[in-house]
């Protein structure tokens, strides 16, 4: 990887982990604050997500991919960030408009109960200041800015943290949190706008109309296919929250939505990569640098492939553990979900940077293919297995669909033109991961109840021990079956900034 490439993903990699850090800080909190209403807040994120799909997807997608691109058009950048500037103005009042609407005509009271009539008049208002946060992002990201838009991020958490969860405690339920989320989203977009501002003219780019020759088409088209992307790729980890909503208690979702949110964190790595992938590679697709595409392909599938399942193994290992410390205690129903969950997780770990590299090509109707079919056996597999076996149901089915997206999108990337698994070393990458699962297994099961004395609670020292230990192990064992080579990694840490960057050197 280039050192343009390495740089974006690191910063988008730490801050990752502190919202990750921070999600396992407000999540247990939510969950006591809000109690049964929980259940209910996941369920209304769940469609506030899909829904601005519609509002959002194609000007952010569009924004950072032809930003980034350096094309012979006069003021191309000025002319590209207004075109989705003037889109985002327009598609957010109408996306507002439509949520006030349900809302009021009783459409809301009538399918989900009274109490949603408040929150769709808030989640309206959700829908235009989270536009803005996405849009000021997105386009710092096509700028080569991640320095600047990834920080934007944690602080959207911290707010959200501190008036959301705040408001939660204080006793104003769901409304308080969804105005956390406001808060956050107000903010960050005012600084991300200013930010923006240095780079172009926000007066010139939002008024200033291009000529006849802007590829408005060319937009428009991108714009569409990656609502239709976007909206298969989400309906993947919401739809069967919505399902279990209708069909099973609120408590039940609850336990699912955090089996969810803990066997995500295996998408760290693969998430800080499908967001750097998709403008990083336009260019490269541009000039037509299949080699390149092809080796950094292959060599992002393998890296993947070996992190995630160290992950898994970890989060299956230790997860007993950590549940009763952060939830409540009752939430141990949700590690048996997490356990069906992690093998669908990986496979789409792997399908997420190979997804976005075709999204760099723009040809995203292949995309769309691989992806639709994943989503419609979601649905499908959902609605057979959620009302009878409930939770688990909903996670065997979700983690079928997840470890098919990996193959269906080998497919899509060889129609398009690269070859991701070409020296991805999978078997030797799952020898690793099976031939590491035996002693953290074992390590965690010594341990066992052994805790160290805090101020407040008794933290388990397999908390402390397993994670480093099981990531020597791991690393030990990919070297050792040729997972990895020792060059591979002293490149990566040459293309990374400095100090990182001359580390690598010395070690060469």
């Amino acid at each position: 990887m280039k050192r343009s490439i390495t740089s974006g993903f690191l910063s988008i990699l730490g801050v990752k982990f502190l919202l990750i850090s921070l999600d396992f800080l407000s999540s247990p909190l939510l969950t006591r604050f809000l109690g049964e209403g929980y259940g209910d807040y996941a369920v209304l994120m769940s469609i506030f997500a899909i829904y601005m799909i519609f509002v959002s997807t194609g000007v952010g997608d569009g924004v950072r991919k032809y930003v980034a691109e350096q094309r012979d058009t006069p003021h191309w950048d000025v002319h590209v960030v207004g075109f989705y500037l003037r889109l985002a103005l327009l598609l957010a009042a109408v996306g507002c408009f439509f949520l006030a609407l349900a809302a009021r005509s009783g459409f809301i009271q009538n399918h989900l109960g009274a109490s949603y009539q408040t929150y769709f008049y808030l989640l309206s208002l959700l829908v235009f200041t989270s536009q803005f946060r996405e849009y000021t992002r997105r386009t710092l990201m096509g700028f080569g800015l991640e320095r600047y838009s990834e920080p934007l991020l944690f602080l959207d958490k911290i707010l959200f943290i501190t008036v959301g969860v705040g408001l939660a405690y204080l006793g104003y339920g769901v409304p308080g949190v969804l105005i956390g989320h406001m808060t956050g989203a107000v903010v960050t977009s005012l600084i991300g706008l200013a930010a923006i501002h240095r780079q172009v003219s926000l007066t010139t780019a939002l008024f200033k109309i291009p000529s006849r020759e802007f590829p408005r088409r060319e937009l428009f088209a991108y714009n569409g296919l990656s609502i239709v992307l976007i909206l298969f790729l989400t309906s993947l980890y919401e739809v069967d929250v919505v399902m279990l909503g209708f069909f099973t208690t609120a408590q039940e979702t609850a336990y699912y939505r955090i089996a969810l949110t803990l066997a995500e964190f295996l998408w760290i790595v693969p998430l800080a990569l499908q967001n750097v992938l998709l403008h990083s590679t336009s260019n490269i697709w541009a000039n037509n640098d299949r080699e390149r595409i092809n080796s950094l392909a292959a060599r992002i599938t393998r890296y993947t492939l070996l992190f995630t399942l160290l992950l898994a193994v970890g989060l299956a290992a230790l997860a007993p553990v950590a549940l009763p410390i952060i939830y409540p205690d009752d939430y141990i129903a949700s590690y048996v979900p997490i356990l069906l969950l992690l093998p669908g997780c990986v496979g789409f770990a792997l399908a997420r940077p190979v997804l976005a590299i075709g999204q760099g090509k723009g040809d995203l109707r292949k995309l769309i293919v691989a992806t639709g079919a994943a989503a419609a056996l979601n649905i499908t597999l959902n609605g057979l297995l959620i009302p009878q076996y409930g939770m688990y149901g909903a996670a065997a089915a979700t983690s079928i669909s997840y470890g098919l997206m990996f193959v269906f999108h080998l497919w899509s990337a060889r129609a398009i033109g690269f070859y991701p698994a070409a020296d991805a070393r999978i078997p030797r990458a799952i020898l690793v991961g099976v031939s590491a699962a035996v002693p953290i297994f074992l390590l965690t099961e010594f341990l066992g109840g052994s805790a160290i004395p805090l101020v407040v609670f008794d933290l388990p020292v397999s908390l402390i021990v397993v994670p480093p230990v099981g990531a020597i192990v791991f690393f030990g064992l990919s070297l050792l079956f040729g997972a990895v080579d020792v060059d591979e990694i002293i490149d990566f840490l040459e293309s990374a900034p400095d100090p990182i960057g001359q580390f690598g050197s010395s070690l060469r």
